[in-house]
């Protein structure tokens, strides 16, 4: 029993990743109507630029651990608003009425471009920041097994649930989330009604860049690094989850790929690890399968 609480307490953390991920793309995808190949590779390239900034911070800034990490973290947002703001003037608004394949290959193209800046920042090195608030907070104890999770992993959580309540509060009670409501519901109708289209896509895409990077930021200091390779897995389990639970509630996506953490933790804690990913894309693409269509199913006769 202590064995599973343990699983399920790192399912806890693992989840939390997602959910603020999912939450981001879901805020995106909500007004766009397309899939965003890019999503995972920011969320990757914000990690790396924060450890990237923070050994630099370091190394030749001579800060304090605190500071450095704080400096890291900054430019990481600064990034993604960057990043976000040229998304959505450049790719997205040009590209919105085109098809939907258009928007699939250029976000892949954005990916390539993130990834190779990324790699000539690190001039193709890894750079790993150390251990931090490692120190285990016992949950459990049953005298030979003890269940923990490290300050870290606790304040993650944290971070996140705070981010996710204030974020879906925030879409719930003010003037931006009626509009980006509306928006995601018929965009021509919320223009003709006197929305700003163009406004709430722009703060969509940037809001949903924002998540991806504090998602980034706390996954490499977390994990210590974090490789391009991993925001692909990342992005594309974010891709799953989110077409699977739909697009109308950046919360509910957010609680489903929670759901998704904690069952890939249990997973990894009784069957064999190598074969996690496989079977729990297996399982995404089955429940798209037999989900109905939504959106069919709300189109009237």
């Amino acid at each position: 029993m202590h064995y599973l609480f343990q699983q399920v307490l790192n399912g806890v953390h693992t989840g939390a990743l997602y959910a603020l991920l999912a939450f981001g793309y879901t805020l995106t995808y909500g007004v766009f109507r397309r899939t965003n190949l890019a999503y995972g590779a920011l969320f990757a390239f914000c990690g790396q630029m924060a450890i990237l900034v923070a050994v630099f911070g370091w190394n030749v800034l001579w800060l304090t651990l605190p500071a450095t990490v704080a400096l890291g973290v900054a430019v990481s947002f600064a990034y993604a608003a960057l990043a976000g703001h040229i998304l959505s003037r450049a790719v997205f608004a040009p590209l919105a009425g085109s098809a939907p394949n258009t928007i699939v290959a250029a976000t892949l193209g954005v990916s390539l471009v993130l990834m190779e800046i990324g790699r000539l920042a690190a001039e193709t090195r890894d750079f790993w920041l150390p251990p931090m608030l490692a120190y285990p907070i016992v949950f459990a104890d049953s005298g030979t097994f003890r269940v923990t999770l490290t300050l870290i992993q606790l304040i993650n959580i944290a971070l996140i649930a705070a981010t996710i309540g204030f974020g879906s509060l925030y879409l719930a009670r003010s003037r931006f989330g009626r509009a980006w409501r509306a928006v995601c519901d018929d965009a021509r109708a919320a223009a003709m009604v006197g929305v700003n289209v163009s406004i709430v896509f722009h703060v969509a895409v940037i809001g949903g860049a924002l998540a991806a990077a504090l998602a980034g930021a706390l996954a490499a200091l977390y994990y210590g690094n974090i490789s391009f390779s991993t925001g692909l897995v990342f992005g594309l389990k974010i891709l799953f989850l989110t077409a699977v639970g739909g697009y109308d509630s950046p919360l509910k996506s957010a609680l489903g790929a929670a759901a998704f953490g904690l069952a890939e933790a249990i997973w990894s804690g009784y069957f064999p690890f190598e074969w996690r990913d496989a079977w729990m894309f297996a399982f995404l693409v089955a429940l798209l399968v037999l989900r109905p269509d939504r959106e069919l199913a709300h189109k009237p006769a």
